[in-house]
């Protein structure tokens, strides 16, 4: 199935939520007029987009459909679809310009990180990249094990150690790897959730003092995993995160399980940082780069 049909069917609970609801308000008027914006607006906010980006959204639909001079309900479609590809930004590769480049995951435990991780090291090797995992979450067993499945599917070696290791040792060791073997890329799970936030903030604080110590010229990804079907909550997770690490990209997992994908355009609207990768699904081919045409055509098809 190409990625857009797939695409297409990982959002059609968020399209049966916002689309459906939009194409039934729109055919209970005959005219433009303040009530049918009104209803516009209610369905937008349900929707899980969220007030200011609602407000955005409906401003620019005002001044859109008095430039257009619409008349009829239905020209409201196309003006819409053109305002919500506008909000949601143009996609950014990861930048993988040095080798080794370094690409650092993090995201609170239960968010799909680790598959997210595993995935996004067999797209690589499927883009012909050679890679290392580094399982740097070592408060859980289970994250490293999980991330040795993984490895395994994309065939790709995995640097580890013990539970409970200091996961700056992990990432050490792993740079050295990396350094070693060539390799293109180095991939690198970390905590999802430690004691506290300082604890938190800290770890991440010295991954990156080892990172630019070992790897200094790496170029370097920090991508935040949210998991879409908690729309607004992913918002506030992503606020939290970035109080502790600079990050350069986000991936939405789970859009395929969630009525809440247009959690989407206020988590890019708020925050500013562009999505990089969506996921739609449980195979390693169901997490692909963010199309934002694709994701907009998907959601209005």
């Amino acid at each position: 199935m190409a990625f857009f049909e797939k695409l297409k069917n990982g959002l059609f609970k968020t399209k049966q939520s916002v689309m459906g609801r939009v194409d039934s308000v729109l055919r209970n008027f005959v005219s433009i007029d303040d009530d049918l914006m009104d209803e516009l607006e209610e369905v937008l906010i349900t929707s899980d987009m969220g007030m200011d980006t609602v407000e955005t959204v409906m401003d620019a639909l005002r001044e859109s459909i008095k430039d257009n001079r619409a008349k009829d309900p239905s020209d409201i479609r196309d003006l819409l679809k053109a305002i919500l590809r506008e909000q949601i930004g143009d996609g950014a590769p990861l930048d993988l310009s040095t080798k080794p480049s370094v690409v650092l995951v993090i995201g609170v435990n239960g968010v799909g990180k680790t598959t997210t991780i595993g995935k996004l090291a067999s797209h690589l090797r499927a883009d012909g990249k050679s890679v290392i995992l580094a399982a740097a979450d070592t408060f859980r067993a289970a994250a490293i094990d999980q991330l040795a499945v993984w490895a395994d599917r994309a065939d790709v070696p995995l640097i580890r150690q013990s539970e409970g290791s200091d996961p700056a040792a992990v990432v050490f060791d792993a740079a050295a790897a990396a350094r070693k073997r060539g390799a293109d890329v180095l991939l690198v799970d970390t905590a999802g959730r430690l004691h506290n936030k300082k604890n938190l903030m800290d770890e991440l604080a010295k991954i990156d003092r080892v990172l630019s110590r070992e790897l200094p010229d790496a170029a370097r990804e920090t991508l935040l995993v949210l998991d879409a079907t908690t729309g607004q909550n992913a918002l506030q997770q992503a606020k939290e995160f970035m109080t502790a690490a600079k990050i350069t990209g986000l991936v939405l997992t789970k859009l395929d399980g969630t009525a809440k994908g247009g959690a989407v355009f206020s988590i890019k609207k708020m925050l500013g940082i562009p999505v990089k990768y969506i996921g739609v699904g449980e195979q390693a081919d169901d997490l692909q780069p963010f199309d934002p045409d694709a994701f907009v055509d998907a959601l209005f098809s």
